[in-house]
């Protein structure tokens, strides 16, 4: 008799470590959210280096335990695995180790030859602005505000920079709105730009760029670094590793560096980022109003940051002769989803023209997006940290 209580009560005890026995609608909410991430990774290609990790991180976040039985497997449990790899997200110290690696992979060619593009990664900037003031008006605090606006500029790891920063409670849900609107960049961004243009406008062909030297190409990380950051320096640990990737890959002697920082670096820390990220997207955490309002921020911000591009380059086209007018279709690419916006505008200029190529016309405002995106980070960190 003895016996079979004693097993009866570990037996008891057993199960109430499961995760059956923890388990609450919320866990299996979030569970479903993962799987959804990595259904769209897998069957429709949308973006699985970014969101296989991250719905494979909502998984593993998401596994219902005992939370005071002192496993130490919890994200937010001090000395847990997955806690001290979090520290790099919470920390900040990923975004800028990924930024070195955009910048060791990235070619400013398109940008350099044609600096006026650079404007377009400027207006698309309004996108983090306008969502900010709206944030403000319905209730978010300025600093999460802040953090929240950012998803506008379309770049996951400056929203983690920003977050990480100012408002740390949200930066799960702002990590998986950033990134989430970045997969959906060929659903959200098209019906935007076929909007805002007339086919005449759609039709523009732009001349070919002019070469640009390999002088130019190594002063260019140089000179960016310092016209920026002495403007914005609260923007140096993401503005100084991307000039400073960029700088291996243009200076013709650092080839073993910049590959190392483009490919192997990079991808080991995209891979830690996104698992990290997906695991603190808790139900208890992210099942909340407020994530509500983050998504419908992020997605206001980024159609703001889209349109704003477009019109600029519509606005900016009354001012130039008609022999150097600027297709308004790349007018998207101001975001800063390297190298997505671009395909976009050279896509959709494809099936007006099929021998109109944009694509590298659009990539100077798609990097300029990516510094406007850093600058304007710094600008919110130094009035709001």
């Amino acid at each position: 008799m003895e016996l079979i209580e004693f097993l009866g009560q570990n037996l008891a005890d057993f199960w109430s470590y499961t995760g059956f026995a923890n388990a609450t609608p919320g866990h299996i909410v979030m569970l479903c959210v993962g799987l959804f991430f990595i259904w769209l990774a897998i069957k429709h290609d949308f973006e699985p280096l970014l969101l296989v990790p991250i719905g494979f991180g909502i998984l593993v976040g998401n596994i219902p335990f005992k939370i005071d039985a002192g496993l130490e497997v919890g994200i937010y449990e001090e000395g847990s695995v997955l806690n001290i790899l979090y520290n790099g997200v919470s920390a900040g110290w990923y975004p800028p180790l990924i930024f070195l690696g955009i910048g060791a992979m990235t070619d400013f060619s398109a940008l350099i030859a044609n600096p006026k593009l650079m404007l377009i990664g400027a207006a698309a900037q309004f996108g983090i602005f306008g969502a900010y003031i709206v944030a403000l008006a319905i209730g978010f605090a300025p600093d999460q505000a802040a953090a929240i606006a950012i998803i506008g500029g379309a770049d996951g790891p400056t929203a983690i920079f920003l977050s990480s920063k100012l408002a740390p409670n949200l930066m799960g849900a702002i990590a998986v709105s950033a990134y989430s609107y970045m997969a959906l960049v060929p659903v959200i961004q098209p019906p935007i730009m076929k909007l805002l243009t007339t086919k005449k406008e759609r039709l523009i062909r732009m001349k070919p760029a002019r070469a640009v030297s390999q002088n130019e190409k190594i002063m260019f990380p140089i000179i960016g670094l310092l016209l920026t950051c002495f403007v914005v320096p609260s923007a140096l640990p993401l503005l100084g590793m991307l000039f400073f990737g960029n700088l291996l890959r243009e200076s013709g002697v650092t080839t073993r560096l910049a590959k190392t920082a483009s490919n192997a670096l990079n991808d080991i820390i995209v891979m830690l980022l996104g698992l990290t990220v997906g695991a603190s997207t808790q139900a208890s955490e992210f099942l909340t109003w407020s994530t509500l309002g983050i998504f419908f921020l992020g997605f206001m911000a980024f159609a703001i940051a889209t349109a704003s591009g477009v019109l600029f380059v519509k606005l900016f086209n009354l001012m130039l002769p008609k022999s150097k007018k600027i297709n308004p279709l790349i007018g998207n690419a101001g975001v800063s989803a390297v190298p997505m916006s671009a395909r976009i505008s050279n896509n959709i200029g494809l099936q007006y023209d099929p021998n109109n190529y944009l694509l590298m016309h659009a990539m100077g405002p798609n990097v300029a997006g990516v510094i406007g995106s850093a600058v304007a980070a710094g600008a919110l960190l130094g009035f709001l940290g």
